[in-house]
C-alpha cells in the first residue's frame, strides 16, 4: 500500500509566532515530533508533502518558508494553497491520486483549522487518515486553551468516518506508516 505523510503548515511565522500572534502550543516537542515522523516516512518508502499557507508571513520571506528546524527530504514534494483546505485548488489529490496513495499520517498546524479540515476532506476523498496526535498544534483561542482544542480533536478524529474511509489518532511513539484501520472496520 502506497502512503503519504502530510505536514501542514509547518512554516517559520506560524509556529515561531510573530508580533501578533504567539508560538504554538508546545512548539518544541511539534518540532521533534515532525522530524521524528519524517524520518519514519522515508524509512517507510512514504511519499512526504509540505503544504504552506499563502497567509502565512504573506506569502513571502522565512516566515513563509517551512520551519528551519525540520528536516526536509530531498525527494519531499511541497504545495502551496490558499485555503484552509489543503485540497482546494492545489495539485494535492492529483497527486496522491496519480501516485495510488491508499493511505496519510497527516500532522501539522493549526488543529481547528487546517488540521481538521484535511483529515475530514482526506476520508471523503477515499483515503484512510492516521492522525498523529501529539504532531500537531495550534493557539489559544477566545474560550479553550491549546491544549483543550488539540484534544477536543483528537477525540472527535479518532473514528471519524465518510462510509468507507475514516481516521484514527495515534501517536509518534507508534508505528504511524503499519495503518490499523482494518482492526476497525
Amino acid at each position: 500500500m502506497k502512503q503519504a505523510l502530510l505536514v501542514i503548515d509547518a512554516q517559520q511565522e506560524l509556529i515561531d509566532g510573530n508580533e501578533k500572534e504567539c508560538s504554538v502550543f508546545n512548539k518544541t516537542s511539534l518540532l521533534d515530533n515532525i522530524n521524528t515522523v519524517v524520518e519514519k516516512a522515508s524509512a517507510s518508502d512514504s511519499f512526504v508533502v509540505f503544504i504552506r499557507d499563502k497567509d502565512v508571513a504573506e506569502g513571502i520571506g522565512k516566515g513563509f518558508e517551512i520551519h528551519s528546524d525540520i528536516h526536509i527530504p530531498k525527494d519531499s514534494k511541497t504545495f502551496d494553497k490558499e485555503a484552509t483546505n489543503s485540497f482546494y485548488e492545489t495539485p494535492l489529490l492529483v497527486f496522491l491520486q496519480d501516485n495510488m496513495v491508499e493511505h496519510l499520517v497527516i500532522m501539522g498546524c493549526k488543529t481547528e483549522h487546517c488540521i481538521d479540515t484535511a483529515v475530514r476532506t482526506a476520508t471523503v476523498s477515499g483515503f484512510d487518515v492516521t492522525l498523529v496526535g501529539d504532531g500537531h498544534s495550534t493557539t489559544d483561542s477566545q474560550s479553550l486553551t491549546a491544549e483543550q482544542i488539540i484534544a477536543h480533536h483528537n477525540e472527535a478524529l479518532h473514528g471519524h468516518y465518510n462510509v468507507d474511509n475514516f481516521s484514527v489518532v495515534r501517536n509518534v511513539s507508534e508505528n504511524l506508516f503499519v495503518p490499523n484501520h482494518n482492526e476497525f472496520r
